[in-house]
């Protein structure tokens, strides 16, 4: 069944719309130095895209923690926006890709893998809570990424078709999820080694060198070429040159 016009577009919120990992991993540092866990920034890589629970759970087995993984998520949580709260910087060629879908009134929202006291704090303090009135996290839901259920309910309560949205995500888990859910997803991978992992290659539009190539324009005349026509998307049609096959921007 072919996709819809794209009528909403559903952005993840850490690696995408904000630099959240440097402090996830100051958090994660400090916590885990607590209970004698030397924690490297290598460490963190196995855990970027997932929830800080399962990040936990694995930690506390291999380590055989004194505590609960529960226990070290509500300590993580209390550091990270201790950190975050007053030094989380939102990526500026995102934030004009936003702008350019608000501008012409193409509902957003914000789908996350974080709990949602992190995201409603965080989006104020970054000053992007204007921009959605709504928000989902994983911790409403009956999975996490990869498993589609966050983008599926926020599309639910777009009142939307998951056909018609499209996704932004950094992750592997993140471009897993929006392929489960049926959506378009536009994926500027926060780690770039090459070669990328294969579920990149699931995505329908690919920034392979990440975000500092990131180009908003380019994202913007994609999904313009893709909108539902009608009164609610204003500004002019510009060229469709792109397929809703794979496209790599280079």
């Amino acid at each position: 069944m072919p996709n819809e016009p794209v009528r909403a577009v559903i952005f993840d919120l850490d690696g995408t719309l904000i630099d959240s990992e440097p402090n996830q991993y100051l958090a994660d540092r400090q916590v885990l130095a607590k209970y004698g866990i030397a924690f490297s920034e290598q460490d963190k890589r196995r855990y970027i895209g997932g929830s800080n629970l399962e990040q936990m759970v694995d930690l506390a087995r291999r380590h055989g923690l004194p505590v609960g993984p529960e226990t070290l998520v509500t300590e993580k949580i209390a550091c990270y926006l201790e950190i975050a709260e007053r030094s989380t910087r939102v990526y500026p060629n995102m934030k004009r890709f936003l702008d350019l879908l608000v501008a012409h009134r193409v509902p957003v929202a914000v789908a996350s893998g974080s709990p949602l006291e992190v995201i409603h704090r965080l989006l104020p303090a970054v000053g992007l809570a204007p921009y959605f009135e709504l928000v989902v996290s994983a911790d409403e839901v009956g999975r996490g990424k990869p498993a589609p259920d966050v983008f599926l309910e926020a599309a639910r309560r777009l009142g939307v078709p998951p056909r018609a949205c499209v996704v932004a995500e950094d992750s592997c888990p993140g471009v897993e999820a929006a392929h489960s859910a049926s959506m378009r997803c536009i994926a500027v991978p926060y780690l770039t080694e090459k070669p990328l992992p294969e579920a990149f290659g699931l995505a329908d539009l690919l920034f392979p060198e990440g975000m500092d190539t990131f180009n908003p324009e380019a994202a913007w005349a994609w999904v313009q070429a893709r909108l539902e026509p009608g009164p609610s998307f204003t500004g002019e049609k510009m060229p469709d040159n792109l397929n809703d096959a794979q496209y790599r921007y280079q």
